[in-house]
């Protein structure tokens, strides 16, 4: 049986799970965006193993394969494959489970970051200075979340465990919600801005979200706030933020989503003088990359195949 993994980029999948008896496997590290070369390579493939929505599977793709029989997601569930169209085919989808815990813990790390200009002072010290400016402390700052969903609730512990105020806003967010949370809920995403040192999102991409942080929500932010988006990237527009971070030049940014993935090299977030200056952190979607989380999607992955050839059930995602 011909297995292809896709995107793995770390390029831990054959290291992190057992694969032996399951066919013939192929690795692949890249991500490939054309949809006539992406067609030409997984031609041959059976099974075709997935990394949450790094090569999605429109319908297209799925119909233009006629070898396909099984898709493995890592995760619960994956919004880049289109289902109707796999079962269409009579292709079973399945997924794994998740872990709960890395991105808010990324989330913090960005705004610790960014907050005490890290990389800037290590920049520094590397090139034989030393201190080049102060940064502030996160106790007393309001952290504004933008959801206040599983993430966003770890989010507020982890903040007030760090003497933070929370507040939280969000399209669907109830006063239930934020009274068993002890959060207060602003009005709307601009008042939530306003008064946030601090803004998180975490939200879950839909029509209603996509282009949510855009120049008129950054219109209102408070001056010197730190934004970070660990969730999706077309949730902010980044243009706009750009263009925010130039005129509040106090204000920054952590990005660990983006439009395209990976970011193309000529992209304008790669803008050398706001990353230079400490005030924009870029990083390459390590939100759930960690060695516990792959270990989880891929071995459970390996598993769902054995189990799919044994005729043996899977966890199916309809």
């Amino acid at each position: 049986m011909a297995i292809a993994i896709l995107d793995d980029y770390s390029g831990a999948a054959l290291r992190l799970a057992d694969w032996s008896g399951l066919g013939e496997i192929t690795v692949f590290s890249d991500t490939i965006t054309d949809q006539a070369t992406c067609v030409a390579r997984l031609m041959p493939f059976e099974v075709i193993c997935l990394m949450r929505e790094r090569t999605p599977m429109p319908a297209a793709l799925i119909e233009a394969l006629p070898n396909l029989r099984l898709i493995v997601t890592s995760g619960p569930k994956n919004a880049a494959i289109d289902l109707a169209a796999a079962k269409a085919r009579g292709i079973t989808v399945c997924g794994t489970e998740s872990r709960k815990t890395t991105t808010s813990e990324l989330s913090v790390l960005m705004m610790l970051a960014l907050n005490r200009r890290l990389l800037p002072e290590v920049a520094s010290l590397n090139a034989g200075g030393w201190q080049a400016g102060l940064g502030r402390d996160v106790a007393g700052l309001t952290l504004g979340l933008v959801g206040l969903g599983n993430i966003g609730a770890q989010m507020a512990v982890m903040g007030k465990a760090l003497g933070m105020e929370i507040a939280a806003w969000s399209q669907n967010l109830s006063d239930e919600r934020c009274a068993s949370l002890g959060v207060p809920k602003m009005a709307s995403l601009g008042e939530l801005l306003a008064v946030s040192d601090v803004a998180s999102v975490h939200l879950v991409l839909s029509e209603r979200t996509k282009g949510l942080i855009d120049r008129a929500a950054l219109a209102s932010a408070k001056t010197g706030l730190v934004l970070i988006n660990t969730s999706r990237g077309p949730i902010i527009d980044s243009a706009a933020v750009l263009d925010w971070l130039r005129r509040d030049l106090t204000a920054k940014a952590g990005l660990d989503v983006f439009d395209s993935e990976p970011l193309p090299q000529d992209d304008p977030l790669r803008a050398d003088d706001l990353i230079s200056e400490g005030r924009l952190l870029l990083t390459p979607h390590l939100g759930y990359s960690v060695e516990a989380t792959f270990r989880l999607f891929y071995t459970q992955t390996a598993d769902a195949i054995r189990a799919w050839q044994a005729g043996a059930p899977i966890r199916v995602i309809a």
